[in-house]
């Protein structure tokens, strides 16, 4: 049949099961907009900002584990996405970005509102696309979700000209499943073979292991298998920021996160351990720092998706190449059961005697704050970060359980994320309570998003952690550059309380600990958007903390 270039656009994002867009029109997109308004099955969120459609696309990928979709026009408005696209790269998160372009007639005449956005984003994307062809649209659409959800994923761009959006296409239905079907690991492959028996054999004769779990567990859909295998073995577990939530984190073998900002015993373990199992993980410089000091005189097993991770920022012993949920069940086939033994005693010991805790200042305490909020909502709520001071206090203290429950900005380390992330979360997953963690500096370049959330009453808690700075760049200052506060303090007298209320969303103000209980007792009842305003130190400090160039052994633990 014969449809309008825009029309088969949305023909083609019901094949692939899209019940949501993100997004914000413009001129090179009208036709498209005008084909949604007749598309009720296919809800159109108008957000403030291009950056806060992206971010909300990715927020919703990652709590839905489907694809998000990302409308946009041409120009700024495809530049404003540039950001949220490197997000979602650096994160390995699935998203199909459209943007409109001006008519092919007019492709390089310095057309307003033309821009080249597949040259910019080429190295953010998978891959990027402009339609040259009417005729090549469905398939051009087709095998942009297929990129975009497997093997690694990640964001692929769509740029879509104008008169492409009014020509005639050619549409026949095609049948899509929208499923993530990994690779079956291919044991055909001799080499993989050989590797595979050498892991097995390094398993069954440690005697010191570790399980290090990056976001890679979460995307291949493998914590069970994960905790099943760690139980089979008996080994102790840390976890990258991006891998927070894959593990149960009230497990007795959960030793929280490593690195930079990690636990003591994690750290600990790692440096000790005779084998190291790394599990969809990247070996980043925040979870590894000196290279040469992390895991010295263990032998390394990485297990991995994508082959370029390989020997990157750390030599390793046995790669394994592919789905990490496929080489889990042949391990858990494989391996011997191992017993309690002396290892699992000292892991107790470090972790009782260097357990997380934190100083009373007679204040607020945003570590009190987040250990409450995961009492009060029996860890049964989404949390969304930004990035900073706020996003390391809520990897520490707030235990996930589930591993959908924490999404943050990894591997980007984008300020501004959170909101966006939380309003996606929201329209994705509406049977669960949606909270995002913010430091003031980072809400500040996000706040216009309210806007989303009071437009749409989403049911969205926002705490703001305002010490009136940025609070990590402060941190670094105060211990590393002589308490020298170069652009960090901010305004004293903003109040994120009033600004809410601008909005039409209730707020409110918490300045010491005895209010925290009763306040979210009433805040987590609300059936729609609230800014809870936490009134912190400045001085309140992110700790352990491993400085930069050090080993995860040299943490400072007090100032």
């Amino acid at each position: 049949m014969k449809m309008k270039g825009a029309q088969v656009l949305i023909e083609c994002l019901r094949e692939q099961g899209v019940d949501t867009i993100f997004g914000f029109p413009g001129g090179t997109v009208i036709n498209i907009y005008d084909a949604l308004y007749d598309t009720p099955d296919i809800r159109h969120i108008l957000t403030a900002h291009e950056q806060g459609a992206t971010h909300a696309a990715d927020g919703y990928a990652r709590a839905t584990g489907k694809v998000g979709v990302v409308l946009v026009t041409s120009g700024p408005g495809a530049a404003n996405t540039v950001t949220g696209i490197a997000t979602a790269f650096r994160d390995s998160v699935p998203m199909v970005v459209i943007t409109g372009q001006v008519a092919r007639s007019l492709l390089g005449k310095e057309t307003f509102q033309e821009l080249d956005i597949t040259t910019i984003t080429k190295c953010i994307t998978k891959k990027n696309y402009m339609v040259k062809q009417a005729a090549k649209l469905p398939e051009i659409i087709r095998e942009a979700f297929e990129i975009a959800r497997t093997g690694r994923p990640g964001p692929v761009l769509v740029d879509i000209p104008k008169d492409i959006q009014a020509a005639e296409v050619d549409y026949e239905p095609a049948a899509v499943d929208t499923g993530y079907k990994p690779e079956p690991v291919d044991m055909a492959n001799g080499e993989l073979e050989l590797n595979l028996s050498r892991a097995v054999k390094a398993i069954n004769r440690c005697k010191r292991p570790v399980i290090y779990v990056g976001g890679g567990i979460k995307i291949s859909d493998s914590c069970s298998e994960l905790k099943q295998f760690a139980e089979k073995i008996n080994a102790p577990v840390a976890c990258s920021l991006m891998g927070t939530g894959a593990f149960p984190g009230d497990h007795p073998y959960f030793m929280g996160m490593l690195g930079m900002h990690g636990s003591r015993c994690a750290n600990l373990a790692i440096t000790n351990c005779d084998l190291l199992i790394a599990v969809g993980a990247r070996f980043s410089d925040r979870t590894i720092c000196k290279a040469d000091g992390f895991a010295p005189y263990a032998h390394i097993i990485h297990i991995d998706i994508d082959p370029a991770v390989f020997n990157r920022t750390k030599d390793i012993n046995i790669p394994l190449c592919g789905d990490v949920k496929g080489f889990l069940n042949l391990l858990l086939d494989r391996v011997e059961e191992k017993p309690e033994g002396m290892w699992n005693k000292q892991i107790a010991e470090w972790k009782r005697t260097y357990a997380m805790k934190y100083k009373s200042n007679g204040a607020l305490n945003p570590q009190y704050l987040l250990n409450k909020l995961h009492e009060l909502t029996k860890g049964q709520s989404i949390v969304t970060t930004e990035v900073g001071q706020n996003q390391m206090w809520t990897a520490q203290y707030y235990p996930f359980a589930e591993p959908r429950d924490f999404i943050s900005s990894g591997g980007l380390g984008t300020m501004g994320y959170g909101l966006g992330a939380a309003i996606g979360a929201a329209v994705g997953r509406p049977d669960r309570r949606i909270i995002n963690v913010a430091g003031d500096g980072s809400f500040r370049m996000n706040l216009n998003e309210l806007a989303t959330l009071a437009k749409y009453r989403l049911p969205v808690v926002q705490v703001v952690m305002n010490n009136n700075a940025l609070g990590m760049v402060r941190q670094w200052q105060r211990i590393f550059y002589n308490e020298r506060y170069a652009s960090t303090n901010l305004v004293d007298e903003m109040s994120f309380a009033r600004i809410a209320e601008a909005f039409g969303i209730k707020s409110v103000v918490i300045t010491c600990d005895d209010d925290v209980e009763e306040t979210f007792k009433k805040v987590l009842k609300y059936d729609e958007p609230v800014v809870v305003e936490c009134m912190i130190h400045p001085d309140d400090l992110v700790l352990p903390m491993v400085p930069a160039g050090e080993p995860i052994t040299e943490c400072i633990d007090d100032i």
